[in-house]
């Protein structure tokens, strides 16, 4: 997976709901690979600001592989600067810069039967794993969809025409806010308690994704069998290349500016470490890793084609699983203790507690 950005090119801009677009982008054709993507994965965009230059944004893709095109689908929100911005400005035959697709969110077989949570514009990730699910693979889907009311329902005519094709393997159960209220736990549960063996995701506003994950975990979903999409705003710009200086200055930085009442640092291992990561079927090891070093810069640096957006523990671009020793990480706003404890950790926040670390991107 490559991590140069690209420009693409807007083919169209449609209007789904009365606050939301989806924005089609044309795949460069000398950049198929890098836009292989799975089903319930994001793209990040630079939207254009006036203030820093560049506001970097994640939004899930709501195409599916084997499409001849990329999709994303935005919707507004109250103060929401980028989601406002691409609704009102973008049009056919603009371009945007844009990284490859990232993120975890994604079922490990097409062949497992789905028990899908949606939200709101959280439909976007779930539609996408839902048309490869049923072209590609061989479950049964259950799709739960909530929203305020009728007219709030993003892809209403494409979920239709899916229910429709696939009769035998598709449910589709419309919440509507309007109609039945909010969606409560006994609700939920309700629901879910009909299908213990499917693997679960939801991805939708906070309190609703809360409340499908607690009753799963109530429900006894094992770990493996749960998934939730988890966005925050970045700060950062990981449209720019973080330069070697820049990265040695702050650790100067942060070494010479450490309070005297600072706890005392974790032990960690003294020089090079062992490292050694699958990524895409490739294997790449190196003995020089230092441990003052994240994991993500280091593979950067060593020409690895790791995956990144935020570099700031804001999203889940950079994520891999830990096979063998350990790391700490700096800063994470994305996962949860389950996600820690199923071996999952940040590469732009890694860092080696232990002289071997082990780890697979796939």
């Amino acid at each position: 997976m490559a991590t140069d950005s690209y420009e693409l090119s807007v083919l169209d801009v449609i209007e789904e709901t009365a606050d939301a677009r989806s924005i089609v982008f044309e795949i460069p054709a000398d950049a198929a690979e890098a836009f292989d993507y799975r089903p319930g994965q994001f793209l990040t965009l630079a939207v254009p600001s006036d203030l820093t230059g560049v506001a970097a944004r994640c939004y899930s893709l709501s195409s599916t592989p084997g499409d001849d095109v990329l999709k994303v689908t935005v919707k507004r929100t109250a103060d929401g600067y980028a989601s406002n911005w691409i609704c009102d400005n973008l049009r056919p035959g603009d371009t945007m810069r844009v990284l490859p697709p990232s993120g975890i969110f994604t079922p490990a077989s097409l062949d497992a039967d789905l028990l899908l949570f949606a939200g709101g514009s959280g439909i976007t990730p779930i539609i996408s794993i839902t048309k490869a699910a049923l072209s590609r693979g061989t479950g049964r889907v259950v799709l739960v969809y909530a929203n305020r009311d009728e007219r709030s329902v993003i892809f209403a005519e494409e979920l239709r025409h899916l229910a429709e094709q696939y009769g035998d393997r598709l449910v589709v159960v419309h919440w509507l806010e309007s109609v039945q209220g909010l969606p409560a736990p006994d609700q939920i549960r309700g629901i879910a308690a009909h299908f213990p063996t499917y693997d679960a995701f939801a991805c939708g506003p906070a309190p609703f994704m809360k409340c499908v994950i607690g009753v799963l975990k109530e429900l006894d979903f094992p770990r493996e069998r749960r998934h939730q999409e988890k966005f925050v705003s970045l700060a950062g710009n990981p449209f720019g290349d973080v330069e070697e200086a820049a990265i040695a200055e702050a650790e100067v930085f942060e070494a010479e500016h450490e309070p005297d009442d600072a706890p005392a640092p974790e032990p960690q291992p003294q020089g090079a470490v062992h490292v050694e990561v699958d990524l895409d079927g490739t294997t790449y090891e190196f003995d020089d890793w230092p441990a003052t070093k994240p994991l993500l810069d280091h593979l950067l640096a060593k020409g690895v084609p790791a995956p990144f957006s935020c570099r700031e523990g804001n999203c889940s671009a950079c994520a891999f699983r830990i096979l063998e020793g350990e790391v700490k990480m700096e800063h994470n706003d994305i996962l949860d203790d389950d996600d820690i404890a199923d071996g999952i950790r940040l590469g732009c926040q890694a860092y080696p507690v232990t002289d071997t670390v082990k780890g697979t991107y796939s």
